[in-house]
């Protein structure tokens, strides 16, 4: 006898992609949180992209990335001179 499958609701889907797109958490740990499965999961967010666009959520995330970077790089200076 098959299991019966969970039905995942457009909103849970958005919120699942924008969650993937914009924390650094993996798609494994955000879909199994939620109780999705991270292979619906991936396809959900590769559609969520597409319809997106893509460029919105890339472009984020390629302007957030060398802030992020270049405030870690201060950190471990600012960290290196004190001891």
């Amino acid at each position: 006898m098959s299991s019966a499958r969970r039905r995942i609701s457009h909103e849970l889907k958005d919120e699942l992609c924008r969650e993937v797109n914009e924390s650094s958490r993996p798609i494994k740990s955000v879909a199994t949180e939620c109780g999705a499965g991270p292979r619906r999961c991936a396809t959900d967010l590769k559609k969520y992209k597409e319809a997106d666009g893509g460029t919105e959520s890339d472009s984020k995330t390629n302007v957030s990335e060398p802030a992020r970077l270049r405030e870690l790089e201060r950190e471990n200076q600012e960290l290196s001179e004190s001891s």
